[in-house]
């Protein structure tokens, strides 16, 4: 005897209408795109990072809604969760790479950065949005982690070192969540071209258009959004553990292709 179908509504995509999603680092790059794409799913999206005029802007075109916020002040990001009726999503996106030295030339403040925004911020947000993720009955988690999170390599070890830190933060939250309603998702990017993150960490815009130089077709942030997006939007017994996306052209952390 056959097994009795599913209901198609466990089946059915998860729709974004009338949940709320909060987008950390959404003035530029992956956060932006993220910000946007979710709102054209019909998520209420709440943006959320540092530059208030960029993100007022970006706010004001999807329709969402602007809170400035440093995500390492974790005063702040209490005061920010205190002011959200809803939370069904969290992104956690803010964070960055600051320098490309050996690690006997270590930047200790760089290092500090790296750590502050990518894992503490991390920390910091999903403390403060963790009751109200288990009150909507279906909460994700969403860490946009790296594959330098898997992956080291040389002159990136502080950068290394702090998705690393994303990367089991992840894993730990989802042994730690598993009878809660909530859902923990890393999204695992390789080589994505934007226009600040690999000028943040080299400060020279010639050694920024080398890294791509070449490479046909890097990923952009609008291809993570869409990862992310799709994520968000299963069904809620689906849970993408880790989905790690690279340009076809990057076959591994070392192992690129590019046009002579």
């Amino acid at each position: 005897m056959s097994s009795p179908a599913s209901p198609s509504s466990s089946r059915a995509a998860f729709p974004g209408q009338g949940r709320v999603a909060v987008v950390t680092g959404a003035s530029s790059g992956i956060g932006a795109a993220t910000a946007e794409r979710l709102a054209e799913e019909g998520f209420d999206v709440v943006l959320a990072a540092r530059r208030l005029d960029r993100l007022t802007a970006l706010a004001e075109r999807v329709g969402g809604r602007a809170v400035q916020l440093d995500v390492t002040d974790a005063t702040a990001v209490d005061a920010f969760a205190a002011g959200l009726d809803r939370v069904d999503v969290l992104v956690n996106n803010a964070g960055g790479a600051f320098d490309a030295a050996p690690v006997a030339e270590a930047d200790l403040d760089s290092w500090q950065r790296a750590f502050e925004v990518n894992v503490l911020g991390s920390v910091a947000m999903t403390r403060a949005l963790l009751p109200a993720l288990r009150t909507s009955g279906a909460g994700d988690l969403v860490f946009v982690g790296s594959t330098a999170g898997l992956t080291s390599y040389e002159g990136g070890a502080s950068y290394t070192a702090a998705k690393h830190g994303v990367h089991t933060l992840a894993e730990t939250l989802r042994l730690e969540l598993v009878y809660d309603p909530v859902r923990v998702v890393e999204i695992a990017p390789g080589m994505v071209k934007t226009e600040e993150f690999t000028l943040n960490r080299t400060r020279s815009q010639e050694r920024t258009d080398a890294v791509y130089r070449g490479v046909r077709e890097p990923l952009v942030a609008e291809d993570v959004a869409d990862c992310i997006a799709w994520a968000v939007t299963r069904p809620h017994h689906v849970n993408v553990d880790l989905l790690v996306v690279r340009p076809r052209a990057q076959a591994a952390q070392h192992k690129v292709a590019r046009d002579d």
